[in-house]
């Protein structure tokens, strides 16, 4: 049923803007929910929070006669939050909570309009030259990061979903944006790239990526391990770091903060499946150790760990952002100290679920398929799913 199907509730139902509702998650306000999706959606992905009540009740329930059972069923908030994929269904079923006295709003354009969030934070740990900045998108988990330095700036890993964010940003801040960077062929979301080379921004990807059949990489800039992009007086490493994939690529920034891309998490290690599936994860998995000791861990103490993905394990910084000194993480992450079997052995006992739509969404990248704009945002909705281990392997 599609959200333009549902009828038009008899009481106006007031709703809540998905900024909003991160505001109170995020300041650990109580939050009562119930998720209208159906079960298989819900258990995919969902809105999470220290102080959130969620509930999944599918939208079809509320089709007919409501009685007192599946009243029951439904907690009470103050207000409650119904949401839905789009946003057709909450009001719906949030207009048949209010005729029922309930204190209720729908979420505005559902799920979709929380993957639509992408804030952005200063790295304050960052003690290079210049201004890293980081972009978080909550839905997914999925970062990238806007280095800026006098009137010039580059985006490593953007999203292709936020090219006019990325552009408006840096038309506020007062710089042209001069590069946009891929770590390397991504598996849960669509890059942009393309779409920002388009727009008279250099796109540059890994040359070691090429080789997995990218079909653009004639019209964009390619980068080796050693090579220097420079953005005013801030100079940017390519750092090759196989593993994830065999085109993953580092990048030190100002001899600061190394964005790892897939290949390192504040919470977790790269997980080593998504090229060559479980028959080359194996052989990945040593690749990934080797590049973690060899290009990685000889960097210094101080150096912060930048990925391109958090997840609901992760701890942030205390300025907000998902990035923590190699140091530390050292010391928290038994994995960066094993032998390589041990190493091996951990990151292929407890792979999650594959991200969705992840064939699809490598094809795209790889400009192999092609998606407008909608289906490309559909592609990539839910959680990214690119570390070893749904838990976190930093022990606190």
């Amino acid at each position: 049923m599609d959200a333009d199907d549902f009828p038009t509730p008899d009481v106006t139902v007031d709703s809540i803007a998905p900024a909003e509702l991160k505001q109170q998650v995020d300041a650990g306000e109580d939050v009562t929910i119930l998720d209208a999706r159906m079960q298989s959606d819900f258990e995919e992905w969902r809105i999470d929070g220290d102080a959130v009540e969620i509930v999944n009740i599918p939208y079809y329930e509320f089709l007919d006669e409501v009685d007192d059972d599946l009243l029951a069923r439904v907690p009470e908030g103050e207000p409650l939050v119904v949401l839905c994929a789009k946003g057709g269904a909450s009001e719906y079923v949030a207009g048949v909570l209010k005729e029922a006295g309930r204190d209720v709003v729908h979420l505005d354009e559902g799920m979709n309009g929380w993957a639509r969030l992408y804030d952005l934070v200063e790295v304050e740990g960052y003690d290079g030259p210049g201004a890293v900045y980081q972009y978080q998108r909550p839905s997914s988990g999925c970062l990238a990061y806007l280095v800026v330095d006098g009137d010039e700036a580059a985006v490593i890993d953007p999203l292709r979903a936020f090219t006019d964010r990325y552009l408006a940003d840096a038309e506020e801040m007062g710089v042209t944006l001069k590069y946009a960077i891929d770590t390397h062929i991504h598996a849960d979301h669509i890059s942009g790239v393309r779409e920002l080379d388009d727009e008279g921004v250099r796109g540059v990807i890994p040359a070691a990526a090429v080789d997995r059949g990218v079909t653009y990489a004639d019209v964009l800039e390619t980068v080796d391990d050693g090579d220097v992009l420079s953005v005013g007086d801030v100079d940017i490493e390519v750092v090759a770091t196989p593993g994830h994939t065999t085109g993953m690529t580092s990048y030190l920034v100002g001899d600061s903060l190394l964005a790892t891309g897939d290949g390192l998490f504040i919470e977790s290690v790269a997980r080593p499946d998504l090229e060559e599936g479980d028959e080359g994860a194996p052989d990945a998995a040593r690749m990934l150790y080797e590049s973690l000791q060899e290009r990685v861990l000889t960097l210094p103490d101080e150096t912060l760990v930048a990925g391109a993905h958090f997840s609901d394990a992760a701890t942030p910084a205390e300025d907000g952002t998902y990035t923590a000194p190699l140091g530390d993480l050292v010391a928290k992450m038994d994995a960066l100290t094993m032998d390589e079997d041990e190493f091996v052995e951990l990151v292929l006992s407890d792979m999650p679920p594959r991200p969705g739509n992840y064939e699809d969404i490598i094809a795209t990248n790889l400009g192999q398929q092609s998606a407008d704009d909608d289906e490309a945002f559909e592609l990539e909705l839910g959680p990214n799913n690119c570390a070893a281990s749904q838990e976190s392997l930093a022990g606190d």
